[in-house]
């Protein structure tokens, strides 16, 4: 006769396959919400930051209260296709947007592609960035600095984000 202490255990793993299909609902939204716009797996964009060619320009479009939680280091918090513009980043300069899953910075990839921008949009975004154990940073005194924190948007998007034991 099992123990009820059999279903506690079962729990985590119940937990990550819903969390598993989700991810993969949530990836095939913004796919087909963007269709054109191309997107880069973030082992693809690990290796691409790490490898000594030049690196394209990390931009986050999340609100400046969840850039300040933890965003990919060196990245800029832009959420506009004018506040781009203001910083002179030029068209021919590879850019890598993301956001908390990927719909706000789709939504922005595929107004820079129209503009003539040279664009990416992080599959899974900060998210799975952060579920990977990858480098967040945030800013203090104007230094990064370490730190595993992800700012969750709000209660059901923070349900993608794998829990720390």
């Amino acid at each position: 006769m099992p123990h009820h202490n059999d279903r506690k255990a079962s729990f985590p793993t119940t937990f990550g396959l819903i969390q598993s299909v989700a991810w993969r609902v949530v990836k095939r939204w913004v796919r087909r919400s963007f269709p054109t716009v191309e997107g880069v797996s973030t082992s693809e964009l690990a290796n691409e930051l790490s490898n000594n060619k030049p690196s394209p320009i990390l931009i986050d479009v999340r609100k400046p209260e969840e850039y300040r939680i933890s965003h990919l280091p060196k990245a800029l918090n832009l959420s506009t296709l004018a506040a781009i513009e203001q910083q002179k980043i030029s068209s021919e300069t590879s850019i890598v947007v993301y956001c908390s899953i990927g719909y706000r910075s789709g939504r922005l990839a595929q107004q820079l592609q129209l503009a003539g921008y040279t664009v990416k949009n992080l599959e899974g975004s900060i998210f799975q960035w952060a579920n990977e154990g990858r480098s967040l940073v945030t800013t203090q005194n104007g230094a990064e600095a370490a730190t595993n924190e992800v700012h969750p948007y709000n209660q059901v998007w923070g349900m993608l984000l794998k829990r720390n034991p």
